[in-house]
């Protein structure tokens, strides 16, 4: 009997029945295969791509060409699991108009069955319109990395009393505008909590605490892949960094001695 697809009602049924929802990053073919058979609810298509797969200092250059690309090698890859893709800085911020549009081909062309953005209430309006044409909208709050130089950095979100009354005000907003679900990033455990008891509709944090409705982590860091920045709240599963040196190192002893291809491995 085939597993059962994952969709957005089986992510708000698993906050209802308490289950833990898990979902990390993938930007290829093979990894999202890995990922959907290893079990995993969710899988983002990340803007974070910009950073650990394309070498840029922030997602602030990703572009819709990008997203897209790696999305449809995602999508190929994944049965069983949500794909979701994030839009990127601009993508969605100029008009409604293009919003939509952009929105739209992430399911049209790209495969993902939702999108999500980034920001709070002044996205509502968005949210709802979006929502409104049969496109899932994951809402993104706290650090926001597509307005890092706004938030002056990547700081922690929501540490005095004012800041965290909006953080709140704003999950309520977006889930009244019909958000699906929202990841809380770099936000104080205890307002992580607050926040998830404020909302009917689940959390997922990274580096917000063990009180969210589900967590996610970026592919590359918690398998120890990519070693340039690691984030406090990054816990590591694996180092295949040090792994995939060590294979290559080897392959380049044994042709340079002779030692491959040997005949085994000949034709």
């Amino acid at each position: 009997m085939a597993e059962q697809k994952i969709t957005t009602s089986v992510i708000r049924e698993k906050k209802i029945k308490g289950e833990k929802i898990t979902m990390l990053t993938a930007y290829d073919y093979a990894t999202a295969i890995v990922l959907d058979e290893s079990g995993v609810d969710i899988i983002l298509v990340g803007d974070s791509l910009g950073m650990v797969v394309l070498g840029y200092d922030s997602t602030l250059p990703v572009t819709m060409e990008d997203m897209l690309h790696h999305t449809k090698a995602v999508a190929r890859g994944t049965k069983r699991a949500l794909v979701i893709a994030d839009m990127p800085f601009l993508s969605y911020q100029v008009s409604t108009e293009e919003a939509l549009r952009n929105a739209g081909k992430f399911l049209k062309e790209a495969g993902a069955q939702g999108v999500k953005l980034e920001g709070g209430r002044e996205i509502a309006d968005l949210i709802r319109k979006i929502t409104s044409i049969g496109i899932p909208v994951m809402a993104h709050l706290g650090l926001t990395p597509q307005s890092v130089h706004q938030l002056g950095g990547y700081k922690i979100q929501g540490k005095d009393d004012a800041t965290a009354k909006k953080l709140i005000e704003d999950a309520r907003m977006i889930e009244e505008a019909g958000a699906f679900s929202v990841v809380l990033e770099c936000v104080p455990a205890a307002l992580a909590g607050k926040i998830s008891q404020a909302v009917a509709i689940p959390t997922i944090g990274i580096g917000a605490g063990v009180d969210c409705d589900g967590q996610v982590l970026v592919i590359n860091d918690m398998l120890g892949m990519f070693e340039r920045f690691t984030p406090k709240f990054v816990k590591k599963y694996g180092n295949l960094n040090a792994q995939m040196k060590e294979g290559v190192k080897k392959y380049i002893d044994e042709v340079k001695s002779g030692a491959f291809p040997d005949e085994e491995h000949s034709i």
